[in-house]
């Protein structure tokens, strides 16, 4: 008998008598310390543009707000196209449980043209993700399950872990059921971070991503030609202070291709 990917579980969505309007369920295996993994919602909302009759393109944008905690159950996702033009359409989506809005984003699709191309990033140079070992950080969320992490500088802090000089961490991550790339898991991979501050300060008290923005630089075919490798991923912070602070991040291919580049606001309690 065969069985769903837990992802695409957590990414079902089904037609309501709405034009534009989805019900999906939150998913256990995807749960976080407090409703799921922001990752994943970010993808339930990519998926609902790409679900709707209307979308043209691919994405090259997400901006996700986290208004609230989502709360295990049933939710509706509604897709509205604010405005189509020769190249690009943009989108608002929301997901509300009870009347009660608590995640709204709004999203780029595009139809890409050749043009003249060059990346300025360049990728750290780092050991064979089969040199490295696998992180399984027992005790930890759920959602930590459904991948192979393998860190390279900048691992999950222990409960004894003092402060660390700089908040960098370099890891390389695949599906750890050998799911193949597409841009719903690329959004949740581009979320798979743990905040900064916890690297910085050791031990703090809560943290949690306030908004999220995703820029796509992969095509739908770079992805099918990737499967399910494993990719590099990079962040670090910027600023802290006054309870906020900000890191971007990047995700990269086995050879070097700059795939996502990812910049999230992010709230904490020292």
């Amino acid at each position: 008998m065969m069985t769903t990917h837990p992802f695409d579980d957590a990414l079902t969505l089904e037609a309501t008598e709405a034009r534009g309007v989805w019900r999906g369920h939150t998913n256990p295996a995807w749960a976080n310390m407090v409703g799921p993994f922001g990752g994943v919602t970010a993808a339930v909302l990519l998926r609902a543009v790409e679900t709707h009759p209307d979308r043209m393109g691919e994405p090259v944008s997400l901006t996700v707000n986290f208004v609230a905690p989502v709360a295990d159950g049933a939710f509706d996702v509604s897709t509205r196209v604010v405005r189509t033009n020769r190249s690009n359409q943009h989108w608002l989506v929301e997901l509300a449980q009870d009347g009660e809005v608590k995640t709204n984003a709004t999203a780029v699709f595009t139809t890409r043209r050749d043009t003249w191309t060059d990346t300025e990033a360049a990728p750290p140079r780092v050991p064979a993700p089969e040199s490295v070992a696998r992180s399984e950080a027992p005790g930890l969320v759920q959602w930590i399950s459904n991948f192979d992490m393998r860190y390279i500088e900048g691992d999950v802090p222990g409960p004894d872990a003092g402060p660390a000089p700089s908040s960098e961490t370099a890891l390389w991550v695949r599906d750890r059921r050998d799911r193949p790339l597409d841009f719903a898991a690329l959004t949740a991979l581009s979320d798979i971070f743990y905040p900064r501050v916890f690297l910085r300060r050791g031990a703090v008290g809560p943290a949690g991503t306030v908004s999220m923005t995703i820029y796509f630089h992969a095509e739908g075919a770079d992805l099918a030609g990737l499967g399910a490798d494993f990719l590099l991923a990079t962040t670090r912070a910027n600023r802290f202070g006054r309870g906020y602070f900000d890191q971007s991040a990047a995700l990269w291919s086995r050879s070097g291709d700059l795939l996502v580049t990812t910049h999230q606001l992010v709230y904490f309690r020292a």
